[in-house]
C-alpha cells in the first residue's frame, strides 16, 4: 500500500507571489468592469463580447466561438447576447451553413458602441497593466502568462 505524499507546501517567496497573483486576478477584472460600468453602462464581459465580434471577419462568429473568445459559457454569452440584442447592438441568426449553430452578428449601432468605449478602456488597461510595468516587465508578463497558460490550457483553445 502507498503511502500518501506530502503536500508540496509553498515557501514563504512563493506564497508571496501566488498572493500577488490572485490579487490581481481578483482586484484587475473589477477594476476594469467599474471604468466600462462607469463610461459606458456595460460590463467587462459585454465589452469582450463586442469587442470579440468586432475583430472577427464580417464582425460575426458562431456563439460557440464567441464563448471561447469571451471566455464564458454559452448559457452566460446566451444571456449577454439578448441583453446586447435588446439595446441594437447584437443580432443572432442561424448560421446558414450549417442550422445547429447560431451567428452573433456586431450591427452598425454595436460597431459605434465599440468605437465610443474602446479608447477608455484601452486608457484604463494602459494605466493599470502597462504604465506600472517597464518594457522588459511588460516582455516578461507576457512570457509568464504563456507559459502558464501552456499548463492550465494545453490545448490551446483559450484566445491569447
Amino acid at each position: 500500500m502507498e503511502t500518501p505524499q506530502e503536500p508540496r507546501w509553498l515557501d514563504a517567496e512563493e506564497r508571496q507571489t501566488w498572493l500577488a497573483l490572485v490579487s490581481v486576478l481578483i482586484r484587475l477584472p473589477s477594476s476594469l468592469d467599474a471604468q466600462l460600468q462607469r463610461d459606458a453602462g456595460i460590463s467587462h464581459f459585454e465589452y469582450q463580447v463586442l469587442a470579440g465580434l468586432s475583430e472577427a471577419p464580417d464582425r460575426t462568429l458562431r456563439m460557440s466561438e464567441l464563448a471561447v473568445l469571451a471566455e464564458g459559457s454559452l448559457s452566460r454569452l446566451s444571456q449577454v447576447v439578448g441583453r446586447l440584442e435588446k439595446r441594437g447592438w447584437v443580432r443572432r441568426i442561424p448560421d446558414p451553413t450549417d442550422g445547429r449553430y447560431t451567428l452573433a452578428i456586431l450591427t452598425e449601432q454595436g460597431w459605434a458602441k465599440v468605437v465610443e468605449t474602446a479608447p477608455g478602456h484601452v486608457d484604463a488597461v494602459r494605466t493599470l497593466v502597462f504604465d506600472p510595468l517597464t518594457k522588459a516587465q511588460q516582455r516578461q508578463l507576457r512570457d509568464i502568462g504563456r507559459r502558464i497558460m501552456r499548463v492550465v490550457d494545453p490545448d490551446g483553445n483559450c484566445p491569447g
